[in-house]
């Protein structure tokens, strides 16, 4: 088989300002594996979760040196190619894991989740994501939200570096919003919040009344993950019993092995494609949680179309969609992630059913970062 990448820029319409920083663009990579007449597709792109960084540069040179290992391979059974998956960093795991799922689905003729025996009919609302910044800004986005879709789940994020000052005002207003929206179209709309490792132990602990009053429905990541594996999850210990709504892991759960530590001290774990390592670490992820009655988040980063269409393939296992990043892009070069109000839906196309616009075989390579 041949792999290619590809580089491309993905720009937001509104920049995201969460607790470690504010991101208005990224560049990621269009991941291709071909063979037999077929073109499998995947996406990958850095991202920094405070305690571990990936650099889209570095993902590609580790993708650019194993090309030569699958050249006489085939990308079937996905089983004989899990010693080389294995070698690669998560998300340039990620980026040929999708490529290699999706060749696997269109080859078959079906999406994913139907190949998995997972009901589409299942999926539920996505939540919406509402940056840092100062309360009247905040307001401002969470009207462009509801000018282009229902936007019923709401997530907010906290762990200002401004303070827990700024925490509280900014959550208040969020709240009043929602109540008000409540009173004049007599839609609800649920709260969540993210912290974004912006806290430590003694300010979680200050804000869960605060949050509890507000009616917030989960708190996500209220402490920095620890570098440390048993110092990390002595946090969410100490934290968990204190907590009067449900508690998620996200920058502290990564892979399997994280979920299982973490399990007795938290709600929920949200699973992204990119720190699994793709689609077949978070299918194993999500089955598993459930499982041990834990609650599934499913969340994107600064990610595309196509990465969100592959994790869209999991969402019938999902309580807490966090698919929303694809919507906020002006410049995405992928097509094929469909929704129904706020309802993000599994592509029913072959594989992950999420493919380059006609736009982008137009495009010239010194435009598009072409990299052989």
């Amino acid at each position: 088989m041949r792999l290619s990448l590809r580089r491309f820029p993905l720009t937001k319409a509104v920049p995201l300002a969460i607790s470690r920083g504010t991101t208005g663009a990224v560049e990621h990579l269009l991941v291709t594996v071909e063979h037999g007449g077929l073109t499998g597709y995947g996406e990958t792109g850095g991202f920094d979760t405070g305690h571990r960084h990936s650099a889209t540069e570095a993902i590609a040179a580790e993708l650019k040196a194993v090309a030569h290992q699958l050249e006489p391979l085939s990308p079937e059974p996905l089983q004989a190619l899990e010693p080389l998956l294995a070698e690669l960093s998560p998300p340039a795991r990620c980026g040929l894991d999708l490529a290699l799922h999706d060749w696997w689905g269109q080859r078959l003729g079906q999406p994913l989740h139907r190949l998995w025996g997972l009901d589409p009919g299942a999926c539920v609302a996505t939540s919406v994501t509402l940056g840092l910044g100062e309360p009247a800004a905040v307001l401002a986005r969470l009207e462009r939200w509801w000018q282009l879709l229902p936007a019923t789940r709401i997530k907010l994020k906290l762990g200002s570096p401004d303070g827990l000052a700024h925490d509280l005002a900014l959550l208040e207003a969020v709240a009043a919003a929602l109540e008000q929206r409540r009173q004049s179209t007599g839609v609800a709309c649920e709260l969540q919040v993210d912290a974004n490792g912006g806290w430590d132990l003694d300010a979680a602990r200050a804000m869960l009344e605060s949050l509890a009053r507000a009616g917030v429905v989960l708190l996500e990541q209220p402490l920095a993950p620890q570098p440390d594996p048993e110092a990390d999850t002595a946090g969410f210990a100490a934290l968990h019993p204190h907590c009067p709504l449900p508690l998620v892991a996200d920058e502290s759960c990564w892979d399997l092995s994280d979920l299982l530590r973490l399990a007795s001290h938290v709600d929920g774990i949200n699973i992204k494609l990119l720190k699994s390592g793709g689609l077949g670490e978070a299918l194993l992820m999500a089955r598993t949680a459930r499982r041990l009655g834990l609650g599934v988040m499913l969340g994107c980063y600064s990610d595309g179309a196509l990465l969100n269409g592959a994790a869209a393939q999991l969402l019938p296992l999902v309580r807490w969609p966090d698919l929303d990043s694809h919507l906020n892009l002006i410049d995405d070069p992928c097509v094929g992630l469909e929704r129904q109000g706020d309802r993000v839906l599994p592509p029913e196309a072959g594989g992950i059913g999420v493919r380059p616009g006609l736009d982008w075989a137009a495009e010239t390579p010194a435009t598009a970062m072409e990299v052989n």
